[in-house]
């Protein structure tokens, strides 16, 4: 027998492990990204914050995209000075939770689903490599979430077609599509698939939801001057209380409605001690991921 035959090929067979294993450690290693599509320049920040921060503490990429600029989203201000005060707002809100966030110059309460606009999701997804995408459903009180969550959920099978946007390169990997959490029924209601504790980043929500004071302090689209006294605009103390009340509210109901989702993630016991929750519904035009996976995804279980 050959010795130096068997010596070449064990070498190659070791470059070959060891190629193999440095594959799948720099697989575990890098990093996730995640993009959320909200419609406008408020909505992913009030449904994903608390996640955005964790995800961004464990060393992953987020970003928040809004799909119109807010142009009308306020009921004292309006066109381009409202704009670039919403853009600001949300910039620093991502500069808080450190993550990145870009604005569409799409007038607000004007999105289309039409095929120019999921062609500009499908690049962005695709630009971001994304992991996770996230959106409104398609059923909703406001039409611009309704098309925002649309045009998302029609651009999931797209983005892996490799001549659709040719002039961006086709996603090569599962991606997971995810819904915001939303109150309403029909055609049928929110389905918490995923339930994610955020008590121990509550308070970087409210530091970075703070900075939207033009929806948080003074009331957005439906607010009146009566607004600003009763979430005291101009008194930054009583307005953080009037903001933690709130949040507290909200999140509270959120974990206390689908506690079930959370003691599944959680187990019994830290299941029902989370006092505030996120919650997602996989949508199941796009991946399907298996609970393993969810748990890559979100590795805030264990």
């Amino acid at each position: 027998m050959n010795f130096a035959r068997i010596t070449g090929y064990s070498l190659i067979l070791a470059t070959l492990l060891a190629t193999t294993i440095g594959s799948s450690q720099e697989s575990k290693e890098k990093p996730l990204r995640i993009i959320a599509f909200g419609a406008h320049p408020d909505d992913a920040e009030f449904r994903l914050s608390g996640c955005a921060a964790k995800w961004t503490a464990l060393g992953h990429k987020v970003k928040f995209v809004s799909v119109t600029n807010g142009d009308i989203g306020h009921w004292k201000e309006s066109g381009g000075a409202l704009a670039k005060r919403r853009i600001a707002e949300v910039e620093e809100a991502a500069r808080r939770l450190g993550i990145e966030v870009e604005v569409l110059d799409i007038h607000d309460g004007e999105i289309m689903p039409t095929l120019e606009n999921r062609k500009i999701i499908a690049r962005l997804i695709r630009e971001w490599d994304a992991d996770i995408v996230i959106t409104h459903r398609p059923y909703d009180y406001h039409p611009d979430h309704r098309n925002a969550g649309l045009l998302v959920r029609d651009a999931a099978f797209m983005i892996r077609v490799p001549f659709y946007v040719p002039d961006t390169p086709a996603i090569q990997h599962a991606t997971t599509f995810l819904y915001f959490y939303d109150r309403f029924t029909t055609p049928y209601p929110f389905k918490a698939d995923i339930a994610v504790s955020i008590d121990d980043v509550f308070d970087k929500k409210l530091d970075a939801i703070d900075a939207l004071a033009s929806q948080v302090y003074e009331g957005g689209a439906l607010g009146t001057e009566k607004t600003l006294t009763q979430r005291f605009a101009g008194d930054e103390i009583m307005r953080k209380k009037f903001l933690t009340k709130s949040w507290q509210n909200r999140d509270g109901n959120i974990a206390d409605k689908f506690r079930e989702s959370l003691v599944k993630w959680y187990g019994e016991e830290k299941g029902n001690e989370a006092k505030y929750a996120e919650v997602f519904e996989i949508c199941e035009y796009a991946h399907q991921p298996g609970e393993a996976e969810i748990k890559r995804l979100f590795p805030f279980f264990d």
